[in-house]
């Protein structure tokens, strides 16, 4: 090393030339190597910035302390019968308004640039997108445990086990990742991350609502009954309890599969060609 007129530290001309050789250039990481990075990313930001995780911890709480305590009592004539029964459509629906941040995170990285940036790297494309996905799958994961813990403090005994609540967590997160993908495609097409969070929770609460997780469907009206019946959130309801209550309703599940299925082949296409244009 020598040190020039201006007292600046040079570098020695050995140096610059073994730093500009040409040397083969590494290979680039696996399609599930850059997604698993990706994923991580999106874990990382969870333990750096907890308090993101209020509205995906608290609001079940609240959700289920106020049903079961307040309307309890006259809708199923008994506070620890209607927990066995609202308690799978709580985590369901706890889960499911977790969906909406996957739409929230992608808005945020585009709209910072931070899409641009990955998009230049020497990766598999739509690894970015498909590694977000995956870390959210993490805080659904988190939200379902919240719910099913705050259910067992409060007496909830599913017949089905460790076994059947884990079968209805994973059937639940599954239907999320489906839905996720619609609501990337929302973040990619709106302005700014609030438009976002408050365009989703807007569709997600009526149809959250018009759906078995609270009331049985045949106390409704017979028009609002059908609807309810129609609502692929009522099937995973229904499918949920029926994993908790340790008889597993295969043709609910296979209905629940294939609407998350087809939510994937539908919105991934259309996801990744969003995910792609220029900002």
């Amino acid at each position: 090393m020598t040190t020039t007129r201006t007292g600046q530290v040079g570098t020695d001309e050995a140096a610059i030339r073994t730093a500009v050789s040409s040397r083969p250039r590494p290979a680039p990481p696996s399609p599930l190597a850059a997604t698993m990075a990706f994923g991580w990313r999106g874990v990382l930001k969870i333990k750096h910035v907890p308090e993101q995780l209020l509205d995906s911890t608290v609001t079940p709480v609240l959700f289920t302390l106020l049903f079961t305590y307040m309307f309890g009592g006259a809708i199923a004539g008994d506070t620890g019968a209607y927990l066995d029964y609202i308690l799978p459509g709580v985590l369901v629906m706890s889960v499911l308004f977790t969906t909406v941040y996957s739409g929230v995170a992608i808005n945020t990285d585009r709209t910072k640039g931070v899409t641009d940036r990955f998009l230049s790297l020497p990766v598999w494309r739509p690894s970015p997108l498909m590694g977000s996905l995956l870390g959210d799958a993490v805080r659904y994961l988190v939200t379902a445990i919240v719910v099913v813990s705050v259910g067992l403090a409060l007496g909830f005994r599913p017949d089905g086990g460790a076994a059947g609540v884990a079968a209805a967590v994973g059937l639940t997160i599954a239907f999320s990742f489906g839905l996720a993908w619609v609501f990337t495609a929302v973040g990619l097409l709106m302005r700014s991350p609030s438009a976002v969070l408050n365009g989703g929770f807007m569709v997600l609460f009526p149809i959250t609502f018009l759906s078995n997780i609270f009331v049985e469907p045949e106390t409704l009206p017979e028009w609002l009954e059908a609807v309810v019946d129609a609502n692929p959130i009522s099937h995973l309801a229904t499918a949920s309890r029926s994993l908790m209550a340790g008889s597993p309703d295969g043709s609910e599940i296979m209905i629940v599969l294939l609407v998350a299925a087809g939510l994937i082949a539908v919105f991934a296409p259309i996801t990744t060609r969003l995910y792609r244009r220029p900002a």
